[in-house]
């Protein structure tokens, strides 16, 4: 079987699958569009899997995810790892350097060598990992920049003009742009506040507190050349912009004001929630400077969906196979002997993810992220669920929306919870409760298992496909309070990245009103992430166009419908089957009265 996995690749089929758009898979990354660096990648990429597959990984774990058992994501980046936070305070002390034969920089002394460094910096790393690369406190530790350059507000619009311009450049492998995550401030934090301000790879004497002014010049200013767009008022789908919503945030504030703008618009941002959480924002930098962590305990991951903490990150993802999990057993015992089966092997398999990442660190492989990382120690393995819903429907009978759906779920997670403290214990590793994002998994395991079961239940009518995580169907309810009602408990228990997408059918006129959700959100729900998720479209001759328009009403042309695919935004039209026919099904929610 092992070496069966390399030997039938079909050169052929796979070449003109891909060139013809036939196989699903060429849109299951809807960040990657058709061009010859997406056929290359993916081409590629289908070696790549089979060579994992067939050399890496043992039989049993193989076989766990060529069945749908499990789904191991990004098994074609199968050597590397997922995704990293970084240092921005590194670039500053250190300059962009260090790699044998490669071009070298000093420190930055200027605003726009130092965003320069960092969009350049983001783009090389970004091609040593699989997913998301973050930034945290942009805000914070560039603002001293623009109080030594005596910028005025139109240069600095000016410079992260190119900057954000920068990062949506398709310029990584396979024609995909960077994915990128900013994490701001937008108020000098706590644990920055009271240091000596770094530039030029020195420390200034004056503290990041005093430069506040500055701060909010910059969040301005990404606020609204994102508000802004590109030419045709297309959006900025990168850098994801999550923004700290803290006890002492200033609700009332300009800055507030151009948030909501973007919000209301566009639903660039995520909303990072401190204020009725179990978050501290000092571990968006404590983590990685601890020199001892009890493994005994869950460390819960900040910095966003798709944000990390400074020099944290993931190793490898896996995700469960749920509804099959409850259609194959008879009672609750089993269902739990299934999956502590299942979870056993995505340890493994995350095991030996790690060991190969670091020997290919150590062997050069990755060396920026040698240089600026040094180490994989404080990096999770991260394990999560997939179609929970669909696991209750199988299993129960009743949907993850009733009171014994719900119960069943939390128990289901705080199992998982247990069985990753063990792992910790038994491994000296990191690992986290993820609701993966699982934008192709969600797809291809509801594929596997009407195969295999066609009376198994699954989401979706003409295309088969499973609810994300614990997460309510998307057609279940259009009221917003029931589903973050429903959804605190379970959402709160995840260590690792989840969100609540607040969808609503096109933009919110009133930003008072967008303001006034996001507020009640934060202060009545133990939710940890959401964002507002308007539907828009993108005409070539008239622009921004409120709600969905797959023909523009002005001049009848074809246009583009914008909405998020797992937690970004990306053309509907560039979305594969399965996700295409959740965005069909999908309620939105009734706004009344802003919220």
């Amino acid at each position: 079987m092992r070496r069966g996995l390399i030997d039938t690749l079909d050169v052929v089929e796979t070449v003109e699958g891909f060139l013809g758009e036939r196989d699903w898979r060429s849109k299951e990354n809807s960040n990657l569009g058709y061009s010859f660096g997406s056929v290359f990648l993916r081409i590629g990429g289908e070696v790549m899997e089979r060579y994992i597959l067939s050399r890496i990984y043992p039989r049993e774990v193989a076989e766990a995810h060529i069945s749908g058992d499990i789904h191991i994501h990004n098994l074609p980046m199968g050597i590397i790892g997922y995704c990293c936070g970084w240092s921005i305070e590194d670039i500053l002390r250190e300059g962009f350097n260090g790699i044998p034969g490669r071009t070298e920089s000093s420190p930055p002394r200027h605003l726009s060598t130092a965003l320069l460094q960092l969009a350049n910096f983001l783009g090389t790393v970004q091609n040593e990992w699989a997913g998301a690369q973050a930034l945290n406190s942009l805000d914070t530790y560039l603002a001293p920049y623009i109080h030594l350059d005596g910028l005025n507000y139109r240069q600095v619009k000016q410079e992260f003009q190119q900057f954000i311009y920068n990062l949506n450049v398709s310029s990584r492998w396979g024609g995909q742009s960077p994915f990128t995550n900013i994490t701001l401030d937008l108020k000098p934090p706590q644990d920055l506040a009271g240091r000596h301000a770094i530039c030029a790879g020195g420390e200034l004497p004056r503290t990041y507190s005093e430069f506040k002014r500055e701060m909010e010049m910059i969040d301005r200013a990404i606020f609204e050349v994102m508000l802004e767009g590109d030419m045709r008022e297309r959006i900025f789908t990168f850098p994801i912009p999550t923004i700290n919503i803290t006890r002492d945030f200033e609700w009332d504030s300009d800055i507030a004001e151009a948030l909501f703008r973007l919000a209301s618009k566009y639903g660039n941002p995520y909303f990072q929630n401190f204020i009725n959480s179990d978050m501290d924002p000092k571990e968006v930098r404590a983590m990685c400077c601890r020199l001892r962590i009890d493994l005994r305990e869950l460390h819960r991951r900040v910095g966003g969906t798709f944000g990390y903490a400074d020099k944290t990150g993931s190793v490898g993802v896996v995700t469960i196979n749920m509804p099959r999990l409850g259609y194959l057993s008879k009672d609750e015992g089993e269902f739990f002997e299934r999956l502590d089966r299942l979870m056993e092997l995505a340890k493994m398999s995350l095991e030996i993810k790690r060991r190969v990442v670091v020997e290919n660190m150590e062997r050069g492989l990755l060396p920026f992220s040698k240089r600026y990382l040094g180490t994989l120690d404080w990096h999770f393995s991260t394990i999560g669920p997939i179609g929970m819903n669909e696991a209750c429907l199988n299993h129960l009978g009743v949907d993850i929306g009733s009171p014994e759906g719900k119960s069943f779920a939390l128990k289901t997670l705080d199992h998982m919870l247990g069985r990753l403290r063990d792992f910790q214990e038994e491994t000296g590793n990191l690992y986290n409760l993820e609701a993966t994002p699982a934008e192709g998994a969600s797809y291809r395991l509801a594929l596997l298992d009407k195969t295999r079961h066609p009376d198994i239940i699954t989401a979706g009518v003409e295309e088969p496909y499973y609810t994300n995580s614990t997460q309510l169907p998307v057609e279940y309810t259009d009221d917003l309070y029931a589903a973050l009602k429903h959804q605190e408990e379970l959402q709160s228990r995840y260590t690792g990245g989840t969100v609540f997408h607040i969808f609503v059918g096109e933009r919110i006129p009133d930003p008072e009103a967008c303001k006034l959700l996001v507020r009640r959100v934060a202060e009545r729900f133990r939710i940890p992430y959401y964002t507002i998720t308007p539907t828009f479209s993108i005409c070539r001759n008239h622009g921004y166009l409120p709600g969905e328009h797959f023909r523009c009403p002005k001049c009848g042309e074809a246009a583009e419908v914008y909405s998020r695919v797992v937690g970004y935004y990306r053309p509907v039209q560039n979305w594969h089957r399965g996700k295409q026919e959740e965005y069909r099904r999908r309620r939105t929610y009734a706004l009344i009265g802003g919220g």
